[in-house]
């Protein structure tokens, strides 16, 4: 939601930074490696007992993150490998942060599991929507909104990994809400399909 709605705002902040990198000679395929270079940090840093360092690993990857597309737009080399490229990596820089919560507190490894499950049906969704529309935009990939993106993911890390005494708790909140956004975005698909054949 905050993606789909807030990014306007912060945007004009994206795309200067885009653009110093790519007048200092960095790609965007450069940054998306980067970002996933320091976003896999995280989940041996929350295992090993360093919160705080994981969580800067996070932001600053999923800050990357965002720099990479708009160094792809800013020099209008946006491709469907790039796009690829990012929502692998956010995947597995998650997973990453998941599978640390899952080493460092075993006592939530079931409510991690079951969250990992509904991640997965989620992006099954997801990709599988943006596959069959037609992006629009500035976007090489149709993404569709929902209650929990990409930013409220990495929130919800953050919470899991700095207020470790109520992971479980976090946890099943995270497992609510992406929920909803899987039954909502089933809904908004229904929608975008209706004039077509079942």
């Amino acid at each position: 939601m905050l993606d789909t709605y807030g990014r306007r705002f912060v945007q004009p902040a994206f795309g200067w930074i885009a653009r110093k990198l790519l007048r200092r000679g960095f790609s965007a395929t450069q940054i998306t490696f980067l970002a996933l270079g320091i976003g896999v940090l995280s989940g041996p840093l929350v295992a090993l007992g360093f919160p705080i360092l994981a969580m800067v690993a996070l932001w600053l990857s999923g800050l990357l993150d965002v720099i990479d597309g708009s160094m792809a737009r800013e020099s209008k080399t946006p491709s469907p490998w790039g796009c690829l490229l990012d929502i692998t990596f956010d995947q597995v820089v998650e997973l990453s942060v998941i599978v640390g919560l899952a080493i460092r507190f075993p006592e939530a490894r079931l409510a991690l599991l079951v969250l990992t499950s509904v991640l997965l049906v989620s992006m099954t969704v997801f990709l599988t929507v943006g596959a069959l529309v037609k992006a629009e935009g500035f976007k090489t990939f149709y993404y569709q909104p929902g209650l929990v993106e990409r930013s409220e993911e990495l929130l919800f890390l953050t919470l899991m990994t700095l207020a470790h005494r109520w992971l479980f708790q976090t946890t099943i909140v995270f497992i609510c809400a992406k929920s909803l956004t899987i039954l909502w975005r089933m809904k908004h698909a229904r929608q975008l399909f209706k004039h077509q054949p079942r």
